[in-house]
């Protein structure tokens, strides 16, 4: 997101301090992270201290405050999935990726995560490639999976 996109969307919401997350969510939507120079801005533009939109930015796990890819994988390792092969599963992810959870590829195509229960416990092991869940996933489908996310 350029400065400019950026400036457009904060004017809608100028003045507005109770739009503060539905902004961080729209700029994160559209830049996949939150920079430190952007944060300030949308204090500036919604009049509110720059201490509560890093407070925000920081108690969601929705915000990243560092860059992530295009394509954001998370594989679950909840006691469901662990059961099921989630071990597997992320070391597939791994190697079709090239990064390993908590990482980001060179060419910014994918983040990776691990996390605790997605709430989907009866279709897994599962992954999330940019909110689409992926269920009953093996390590060999995995490939055919991502090849989708360019």
């Amino acid at each position: 997101m350029d400065s400019a996109q950026i400036d457009a969307m904060l004017e809608k919401h100028r003045g507005q301090p109770g739009d503060l997350i539905h902004v961080l969510m729209e700029i994160q939507h559209q830049n996949h992270w939150l920079p430190r120079e952007v944060l300030q801005q949308v204090a500036d533009a919604l009049e509110i201290p720059f201490s509560r939109v890093i407070r925000i930015a920081t108690l969601y796990k929705t915000f990243s405050l560092t860059p992530k890819g295009r394509n954001e994988v998370h594989v679950c390792n909840g006691i469901s999935c662990h059961l099921r092969g989630a071990k597997k599963l992320m070391e597939a992810v791994e190697r079709v990726t090239g990064v390993k959870a908590g990482e980001t590829d060179a060419n910014w195509r994918f983040s990776l995560e691990a996390g605790a229960c997605l709430g989907t416990c009866s279709i897994g092991p599962e992954i999330v490639v940019n909110g689409r869940h992926h269920a009953r996933m093996t390590p060999a489908k995995v490939e055919e999976v991502l090849k989708d996310y360019p």
